[in-house]
C-alpha cells in the first residue's frame, strides 16, 4: 500500500502527465482518475475498519471517501445503506 501511495505522490510531483494540464478539463482529469483509482485500491486493501480508525477528517469527508471507493461506511462490500 505504501508503495502505491509513494508512486502516486511521485506521479503527482513530476511535471510530466499522460495528458498535459494546459488542455482544458481533460488535462487535470487524468490526475483525478489516477488519484481515485489508487485511493480505491488502498482503501479496499486496508479495509474500511482500518480507514475508519485512522480517519482524521470529518464525517462528510469519510462518507465521500466511502462513495469514491465503493465501500459502505459500515464496512464490507459497499452494500450498506443501499
Amino acid at each position: 500500500m505504501r508503495v502505491r501511495l509513494g508512486l502516486l505522490m511521485a506521479y503527482l510531483a513530476i511535471p510530466i502527465d499522460l495528458i498535459p494540464d494546459f488542455i482544458p478539463v481533460i488535462g487535470y482529469a487524468d490526475d483525478a482518475i489516477i488519484v481515485a483509482a489508487v485511493l480505491r485500491s488502498v482503501v479496499r486493501r486496508a479495509g474500511i475498519d482500518a480507514v475508519r480508525r485512522h480517519w482524521p477528517g470529518t464525517e462528510d469527508g469519510f462518507a465521500a471517501l466511502c462513495r469514491l471507493t465503493g465501500i459502505g461506511p459500515t464496512g464490507g462490500d459497499g452494500s450498506a445503506g443501499r
